[in-house]
């Protein structure tokens, strides 16, 4: 079986919204590689992120906003013969965006950005009181570019 890649948005769209989890991987000012597992949410070519307003990722996104984040769905175990290891492998489908991370500070925009969020988990709306705004960091990803690739599908 070979890798198939993926060029059709609509099914680019479709890996992304079955992820529970994305990863985004960062570059601090070592040039040292980071990488986080994330909830998030998505729409039409845009990522929405939230965490603490401190810590070591916030430091490194604020020096370099560049970021690389991926998805990752439909794992399944898979085999030639079950005595050969070599034969053994896993198909999967998976997406990595890039672009840029955008800090929100606007409170409407970040009680948007934090349904977008939300829905992704649950499928409904929230309200937010304004002191739980103001300690949140919220954050986008406009993708500049996608790849996306599966196997065994």
């Amino acid at each position: 079986m070979q890798h198939r890649f993926i060029t059709d948005q609509k099914e680019i769209d479709e890996i992304i919204k079955k992820c529970q989890v994305c990863y985004v991987s960062m570059v601090d000012e070592n040039n040292h590689p980071y990488v986080l597992p994330f909830n998030f949410g998505y729409s039409n070519g845009v990522i929405f992120l939230h965490s603490s307003q401190k810590g070591h990722k916030i430091d490194i996104l604020k020096n370099n906003p560049n970021v690389c984040i991926a998805f990752s769905t439909d794992h399944q175990l898979r085999y030639q013969s079950e005595q050969v290891a070599c034969s053994y492998s896993m198909k999967y489908r998976s997406v990595l965006a890039f672009g840029k991370v955008e800090f929100i500070t606007d409170l409407e925009q970040k009680k948007e950005f934090l349904n977008k969020v939300m829905t992704h988990y649950t499928d409904r709306e929230f309200s937010y009181n304004e002191p739980a705004l103001r300690e949140v960091c919220t954050y986008q990803v406009k993708v500049e570019k996608f790849t996306a690739k599966l196997y065994g599908y």
